[in-house]
């Protein structure tokens, strides 16, 4: 039987927002977040990360920088006594200034490649999985997924381009409010299933 996930996009959701950021030492929580992963500990999803870097592209920083900010996400994890299933990045923009990441890509959300990508390493049911970001990139590349979405109503989102695929299932203030979202319409509590790790 398939696992289900909980995928959470990283900045302004799950990490305050700080601007192509690739200093482990200057990550910190957004509101909310500690409790959302405690929370979400006790139940049998799967937990990922999923992101855009677009500084990578832009020539922000390198991409081996963000091998430091997966440590640091495992290791702010566990401090909540939760583990973190994997991270997926894109790290393309097709304005970007680094040529082999200046693309148009099947991953870079709306599009809904890192979670499909997830899916199919991990061996995740996207049918009862969620996708919980700040934006309505991050609902798109959920729903077209075929997860459960929720969007954190918390200033982000800024643009507000509608869509047959933009709107969310759910909103709530901040991630711990959606954790809770997530464990009152999803499964019963009980031992978590860990997900097989990617091949490397």
């Amino acid at each position: 039987m398939r696992q289900p996930a909980v995928f959470i996009d990283k900045d302004g959701t799950l990490l305050e927002d700080v601007p192509y950021n690739a200093d482990p030492a200057l990550m910190r929580f957004a509101p909310g977040a500690r409790e959302a992963l405690a929370l979400l500990a006790a139940y049998p999803y799967a937990l990922f990360v999923i992101t855009n870097q677009a500084g990578v592209a832009l020539g922000k920083f390198e991409d081996g920088a963000l091998c430091g900010v997966e440590r640091r996400l495992r290791q702010m994890f566990a401090e909540c006594g939760a583990t973190l299933a994997g991270v997926y990045w894109c790290p393309h923009h097709p304005e970007g200034s680094v040529a082999r990441y200046a693309i148009a890509c099947d991953c870079r959300k709306p599009a809904p490649g890192m979670l499909l990508r997830a899916a199919q390493e991990h061996e995740l049911d996207l049918g009862r999985s969620w996708f919980i970001g700040d934006i309505l990139d991050d609902v798109e590349a959920g729903n077209r997924a075929g997860c459960r979405t929720i969007l954190l109503d918390n200033g982000h989102e800024t643009e507000w381009r509608s869509g047959p695929r933009r709107a969310p299932g759910a909103r709530a203030a901040d991630l711990r409010e959606a954790a809770q979202l997530v464990v009152l319409h999803g499964l019963p509590p009980g031992t978590a299933v860990r997900a097989r790790e990617a091949p490397r």
